[in-house]
């Protein structure tokens, strides 16, 4: 997903969506099942919930390899 630019002050400032209410729950849920609960922040831009969303995916996965 692109990201905006937008005019300010006399320079360009980058617009990032929030994320989405799917990625709040889906973080939540898996911050909690790793057991890190500070992955999880309200106001995450959608890129950095989709990061940490794979992020928390592959630890999970990696300790359930063992």
């Amino acid at each position: 997903m692109g990201m905006a630019m937008m005019e300010y002050g006399g320079s360009q400032e980058r617009i990032r969506p929030p994320m989405t209410r799917i990625q709040s729950f889906r973080l939540k849920s898996l911050a909690e099942e790793a057991y890190q609960p500070n992955q999880y922040a309200a106001d995450l831009s959608f890129e950095e919930a989709a990061h940490r969303i794979d992020a928390l995916r592959a630890e999970i996965a990696l300790a359930n390899s063992f």
